[in-house]
């Protein structure tokens, strides 16, 4: 695993662990090593060894699924570090949740600082990160389309959030992903676009690609 990102300010790392190829994301600020763990997939020891060397501050995860939470216990117990979610999803996390996070607020750590961004949608209670031109989305948006929905409800409620809070961001910003490879958000906007341009069954929901739905 290489680095994400390194710019001036932050260091991003992104740790796909098994079983089901999720990502963990560490956002590291280059000024003091103090850095923040984004999800708490499988395989802890493996995310442990990444942290070697940095200063944990906070467990911020994306939304309450399994795959996305699998390891947050034994992370937890190890680091000793305040867990941090949306209250939608908090409750059904498997430790409890010492900071609640709401729409805009800003995680501070070191000299920097993250954004959260709540895109309810693929779960009540999913959020993103935001720092300056790098989005970690969580499972909101992936290359090609949409996290899953469940219901039509949900879908319609997925694109409401993308419209509102991720594409109006500025089109070189990078997306990470919960699960695979990055994307660039203008690429995103442009499918998008020609997914809206095409009627759809009101009752769409599911596994959705903006090229192929």
């Amino acid at each position: 695993m290489t680095d994400e990102v390194k710019d001036e300010k932050v260091r991003i790392k992104r740790i796909e662990t098994s079983p089901f190829a999720t990502n963990a994301y560490i956002v590291v600020c280059r000024a003091t090593q103090d850095c923040v763990l984004i999800d708490a997939p499988g395989e802890a020891l493996k995310i442990l060894e990444f942290l070697k060397k940095t200063n944990p501050r906070y467990i911020l995860i994306t939304h309450n699924h399994m795959d996305h939470t699998e390891a947050l216990q034994e992370l937890k117990a190890r680091l000793n570090i305040p867990v941090a979610a949306h209250p939608s999803d908090a409750q059904r996390l498997p430790v409890s949740c010492e900071v609640s996070l709401n729409d805009g607020d800003v995680i501070a750590f070191g000299k920097t600082e993250l954004k959260m961004l709540h895109t309810p949608g693929h779960t009540p209670g999913s959020v993103c990160f935001l720092k300056d031109k790098y989005l970690l989305s969580g499972d909101t948006l992936f290359p090609g389309g949409p996290g899953k929905t469940n219901t039509p409800e949900a879908f319609k409620q997925i694109i409401d959030s993308l419209k509102k809070k991720i594409f109006i961001l500025p089109d070189d910003v990078l997306i990470f992903p919960g699960h695979g490879e990055s994307t660039v958000l203008g690429k995103e906007k442009e499918e998008f676009s020609v997914f809206s341009s095409r009627p759809h069954s009101p009752n769409l929901f599911g596994d959705v690609l903006w090229l192929q739905s």
